[in-house]
Order: structure tokens, then C-alpha cells, then sequence
């Protein structure tokens, strides 16, 4: 959902107070400054001091970005090759997923300036490039809903996104061992609109090469969500099983959450978070929160969807906990899904807290 719903905009994005009393709403009352003055008091950060571009503190991959932004590439090579020597391909995969949409926000001047002195045959700019030409395709497309889309917008989709499969032929020949291309190739498949039986073959060569790869695992998902190619039944199936396979700490019990969120949100009623079966859904990722490593990458990610859902769950104290974990970045769905994901982030953070403090 990220790559094809939220598009980088900057390094860090300030959030206007008008705009955050119109998006706060009720909260932005003086009961709503109350509980921002209790927020703080927890040593939470306001609005205006959330980073919007990542879900997580990241200080080498911060520093890289702000390097490129400036036209220099050298602190990024130096990351994704990294990656590639301690074979952390979770990270590898998120890293190329930023380096590649700051590209396609820009010029994409210091990518070419990057491949021009690796080389054809660097396998870190090529995986790179794979995710510049993904982002450069949404970002031609646009992020409403096909009815919303005009054929220009689509005509620019289709002729950009293709050019990502060479791309990810490349990548992968250059280092075989690494899943990244093929996990980048099934968030291709959604926009390409590849068969189940091509999916199936891209899924192969992932697990093959990293079985339990959570970012790999969450695009798949996506493609068998009912929205994209596939319906609730096979999302949910999907999700289970790669739940129940998986070793304690690897995020993946978050899998049926997500599809459920996928399918119900926006539509659900009050009542279906607190369903027990959600609610069992729920306690199976923390547990898996609980046993991940602390530097997994994709963690922080984890922590904001649950503490939304926590809090609609009624479940205010789990949730601030997993506020507390993560404040100060808000580069996460649910709120990067929205105009102004720091003001909508602190409106739900909010709600925990004064939740909490009831209690």
C-alpha cells in the first residue's frame, strides 16, 4: 500500500496550525490542548515536530536522503552496499524503496550521476533504480481511484511502470542471492496486472531467497487483496498461512490483521475492532512485536498500525505504549494516507492518551 498510495513529498514537512485545527477538529478545543499539554508532559512531540517521511528513527538512511537531496550519492551507495555485504535484505529492500522515491521526486540527477561512476554492473544502483522507476510511475498515475484517473494519467502509468521489469531482470542477475528485485517485482504485479500463476512464480523466487521477508510478504499481500487481483478469501488465506509458518519475531502474525484492515476499514463498525477475533488478531502481532529484534526495520511500521487499531479497540494503554515507541515519526499508513499524516497521527495518539489517563 505505500508504494502505491504515498508518494515521498519531502524530508521533513511542517504542519500549519490552521490546518491542524481543521483536521484535529473537536481535539483542537481546549480539552484538546489539554490533553497536547499531557501529551507533552509524557515527553510526546507535537505535531510540527513529526518527521512525515519515515516511520521510524533511521539516522544513516536520514543522512544518506538529506546527502541526495543535495546531488550527493555517495553516502547512499555506501548504504545499500551494506545491505548487500550482510545480506540484510529487509533492510535493503526499505532503503532502496526511500533512496528510489526521493529520486523520482526530483530529476532523478544524482541516480544517473550515481550509476554513470558505479558502472553498468553495480547491484545497488540497479536495485535503486528499480524503485525510481515504480515511484516515477505512481507518481505519473496519481494516488486517487481508477474511476478519478484521466487516460493521460494512465497513459504515463503504463509506459513507465513496464520499464521496471527490465530492471528488476537486471538486478537480479547482477546479485542472484538477493530477493529484492523479485519482492519489488510483486508490487510491479499489481499495477501490471500479472496473472495469479505469474505471481505464484515471483512468490517462488522470493522464498526461495528469504522466506520470511515482512516487506515482500505485505506487497503479496496486497495483490491478493479483493481491490487489486484476488478477493477477502485469498488475502486471508494468504495471510494465515504465511502467520502460522513463521518463527516468532519475523512480524509476519501481523499478516491477518492487515488483511483485515485491508478489507474492513472505513467501512467497519465500532463494534467489528473489538470483535474477538480481532482482538485475538491483535494479541498474536504483539506477541510477535514482543519477540522481534529491536533494529528490525520494518518494527516501526508494525507499531503505528497497531496502536490505531488499539485505540479502536478501547485498548488505550497498549496503544499509548506503541505511540510512545515510535513518536516523532509518522511515515506509516494509516496516517501517511493521508493530506496531513502528523496532524491525523497526534489526533489519534491523543485519543490514547486521554484514554489512558481515564483509565
Amino acid at each position: 500500500m505505500e508504494t502505491a498510495r504515498v508518494i515521498v513529498v519531502s524530508l521533513a514537512v511542517g504542519v500549519a496550525w490552521v490546518v491542524y485545527r481543521r483536521v484535529m477538529g473537536a481535539s483542537s478545543s481546549r480539552g484538546g490542548a489539554r490533553t497536547a499539554r499531557r501529551a507533552e508532559a509524557l515527553g510526546l512531540l507535537p505535531a510540527s515536530r513529526q518527521n512525515t517521511l519515515l516511520p521510524g528513527p533511521a539516522p544513516e538512511l536520514e543522512r544518506a536522503l538529506a546527502a541526495a537531496a543535495r546531488g550527493d550519492w555517495e553516502p547512499a551507495a555506501g548504504l545499500m552496499v551494506a545491505t548487500r555485504e550482510r545480506r540484510d535484505w529487509q533492510r535493503r529492500y526499505r532503503y532502496a524503496g526511500a533512496l528510489g522515491g526521493l529520486a523520482a521526486e526530483g530529476d532523478g540527477a544524482w541516480l544517473d550521476a550515481w550509476e554513470a561512476a558505479a558502472g553498468p554492473d553495480d547491484p545497488d544502483v540497479a536495485v535503486v533504480r528499480i524503485d525510481f522507476t515504480i515511484s516515477l510511475a505512481w507518481r505519473l498515475r496519481g494516488s486517487a481511484w481508477a474511476k478519478d484517473t484521466t487516460s493521460e494519467q494512465f497513459g504515463g502509468f503504463f509506459r513507465v511502470l513496464p520499464q521496471a521489469v527490465k530492471h528488476i531482470e537486471r538486478a537480479a542477475e547482477l546479485n542472484p542471492d538477493d530477493p529484492t528485485p523479485y519482492a519489488k517485482g510483486a508490487t510491479v504485479a499489481l499495477g501490471l496486472n500479472y496473472s495469479h500463476d505469474d505471481m505464484h512464480r515471483i512468490w517462488q523466487e522470493i522464498t526461495s531467497r528469504d522466506p520470511h521477508h515482512y516487506g515482500a510478504h505485505t506487497a503479496a499481500l496486497l495483490y491478493w487483496c479483493a481491490k487489486w487481483h484476488g478477493s477477502e478469501e485469498l488475502a486471508t488465506s494468504f495471510a494465515q498461512r504465511a502467520a502460522a509458518s513463521a518463527p516468532p519475531g519475523t512480524l509476519l502474525r501481523m499478516l491477518p490483521l492487515i488483511s483485515w484492515w485491508e478489507h474492513h476499514e472505513g467501512s467497519g463498525k465500532k463494534a467489528d475492532h473489538r470483535s474477538p477475533q480481532l482482538a485475538a488478531q491483535v494479541d498474536a502481532a504483539l506477541a510477535d512485536v514482543a519477540a522481534a529484534p529491536p533494529d528490525h526495520p520494518d518494527l516501526p511500521r508494525v507499531r503505528h498500525l497497531l496502536a490505531y487499531i488499539l485505540v479502536r479497540q478501547g485498548r488505550f494503554e497498549a496503544a499509548l505504549e506503541q505511540f510512545r515507541l515510535v513518536d516523532g515519526h509518522v511515515g506509516a499508513v494509516p496516517w501517511s494516507l493521508y493530506e496531513d499524516p502528523a496532524a491525523v497521527y497526534c489526533r489519534w495518539r491523543d485519543k490514547a492518551v486521554r484514554g489512558a489517563r481515564r483509565r
